[in-house]
């Protein structure tokens, strides 16, 4: 361990060497700007020694893997002991077309299923409502009601894989429509593995794919921690996504800070339900972006294993270690992928993916290259896939485990990361917590300043982007872009009117009543009767109609 004496004699060599040797070379040599910044305009130093370091105690900041405070990773081994599960987000037009791409995908060596959701899905309707129109299969699959479910899964054993979905306001009722799936292969509730996306806070902060008000949102999120911790016990009910807060426009230490807010806010209401935060907190997941400066991204991850666990322990009382670790998915950055030069996004993605292994994530997905332009196609999502492979098999970095730390860079960054989120936390907690924050505006004027910034620095020149603002080449994209079966809406809305047709729809009204008056009653937990409606095929649209009846529509206030 470095001594303050050690400290003291490094000092005064920087200054020497600044006075003589870094001299000499800026004299003859400048450097080619005045200021190097982060991606999130943070400010890099010419050279990090010891000193900056001075307060940083090796035991208690850093420590060792697989243990408090998790700085150098969750597992003692990291990925010497096992790979991250390599997790590729998929779903477009119908279930079976997504149920190919799935199979397609696991027999290239994916490790684990990720399901994206069409517009019409997340936002509560059938996909033959009017507010569907023009939406379906875009932006992900179509998913109104067990049928679909159940196509979507077809020779997928659920039970033997493990499944992420990103869905939120009407997490619950899909959810319902998985475990009902599973069940109908044979499955048992304790059998299953995944995670559901199921952030309701980052909705209203960042993506706005919200439906109902903040407080029956929430008790629905709670109601699913209850419901899982009692029935799925392998099941992550909520992965609390920092990922859509950075794809908005936050800075690195703003998704930082948001999501780990959020994250305290739903161990509160667990905590408020009666809930005893170790039998609930092991299975709290988190989601966080990958953006494209290499060494502000491994400092966040580092950041917030260290937050978390310190807060856990000594704020929320958790007593298990296991309540104490951070587990995280990690998508690399949409937001920096170019319709310009899309070739290009491959050397984007290998970069952030390789920050995202260095950082000790728990699984991964890789974007592709075409996505600025369309979903991605069958050739471009190979090529993301076997960036991880390469990475994992022939890069060397998964061979020791956290190989960055003790970086005088990096352990920096990771104080100056775990400070600034800190300071967000205080900022909250004075305007009252999450939701009073929410109602306020505060995370949306955070956000919309930082995206401004950035903006501006890439229009004026300050920042480059690689073949949009320099290196510009006026060539043709010569990309195949993936085609959807023209008939698909049309074989989507068949089934939906044949469930409807076949269905004994005098049950289907039952429970539909059941679950409206469950809705009105906030002592019951909703998992159960919302099952009841899944499983007499009452579609997404009707069960979230209740929802809409009973707890309204929420309409964000205009902030700017």
């Amino acid at each position: 361990m470095t001594t303050h004496n050690d400290v003291d004699q490094i000092a005064a060599e920087a200054q020497r060497w600044t006075d003589t040797t870094l001299k000499k070379t800026l004299d003859r040599f400048p450097e080619r700007q005045d200021e190097f910044v982060t991606v999130s305009s943070a400010p890099v130093e010419r050279l990090y020694t010891p000193d900056d370091l001075a307060d940083n105690d090796y035991l208690r900041d850093i420590g060792f893997p697989g243990e408090y405070p998790y700085t150098r990773g969750v597992h003692a081994t990291m990925h010497r002991g096992r790979l991250w599960t390599m997790r590729m987000f998929a779903g477009f037009g119908t279930a079976e077309e997504t149920n190919a791409r799935f199979r397609y995908l696991l027999g290239q060596g994916q490790t684990g299923l990720s399901v994206a959701f069409d517009m019409p899905t997340l936002y509560g309707y059938d996909s033959d409502a009017p507010e569907a129109l023009g939406e379906f299969g875009k932006c992900g699959v179509a998913v109104s009601s067990l049928a679909d479910m159940e196509v979507l899964f077809d020779q997928i054993p659920l039970g033997e894989v493990t499944t992420s979905m990103t869905i939120n306001s009407p997490a619950a009722i899909i959810w319902a429509m998985y475990i009902a799936a599973a069940e109908k292969q044979g499955y048992r509730r304790a059998q299953l593995g995944g995670t559901l996306q199921n952030d309701i806070l980052k909705e209203y902060i960042a993506q706005k794919e919200f439906i109902f008000p903040p407080e029956p949102s929430m008790r629905l999120v709670t109601d699913t921690v209850e419901f899982g911790t009692r029935e799925l016990p392998l099941w992550n009910t909520i992965s609390i996504s920092g990922y859509h807060i950075r794809e908005a426009g936050s800075t690195a230490a703003q998704e930082l800070a948001f999501t780990l807010a959020d994250g305290f806010a739903y161990v509160e209401a667990a905590l408020a339900r009666g809930l005893d935060v170790d039998e609930f907190a092991p299975r709290l997941s988190f989601f966080f972006n990958a953006h494209n400066d290499f060494f502000e991204e491994i400092a966040k991850y580092r950041a917030a294993r260290r937050i978390w666990a310190r807060a856990m322990r000594d704020k929320y009382g958790a007593r298990q270690p296991r309540s104490w670790l951070m587990r995280f998915h990690t998508q690399t950055a949409g937001v920096s992928l170019t319709a310009q030069q899309p070739e290009n996004n491959i050397v984007r993605v290998a970069i952030q993916a390789l920050a995202a292994v260095l950082g000790g994530t728990q699984s991964l997905h890789t974007n592709s290259m075409d996505e600025a332009l369309a979903l991605p196609s069958e050739k471009a999502v190979t090529v993301a896939l076997r960036t991880q492979q390469i990475i994992a098999e022939e890069s060397g970095v998964a061979n020791t485990i956290d190989p960055l730390g003790g970086s005088y860079f990096v352990e920096a960054l990771t104080d100056r990361m775990e400070a600034e989120a800190n300071a967000y936390f205080d900022q909250i907690q004075r305007l009252g917590g999450v939701v009073p924050a929410i109602e306020h505006g505060f995370f949306q004027r955070e956000i919309a300043d930082a995206a401004y910034v950035y903006q501006r620095e890439i229009d004026d020149r300050r920042r480059t982007i690689v073949g949009v603002n320099d290196y510009v080449a006026n060539e043709p994209v010569e990309v195949p872009i993936l085609a959807m079966d023209p008939d698909g809406y049309d074989r989507q809305v068949a089934r939906l009117r044949r469930v409807r047709a076949e269905r004994d729809d005098s049950v289907v009204q039952q429970t539909l009543h059941r679950l409206s008056d469950a809705a009105r009653d906030e002592s019951i937990n909703l998992m159960p009767p919302i099952l009841e409606c899944v499983e007499a095929y009452a579609t997404l649209g009707e069960i979230s109609d209740v929802f809409r009846e009973v707890f309204g529509e929420y309409n964000e206030p205009v902030y700017f």
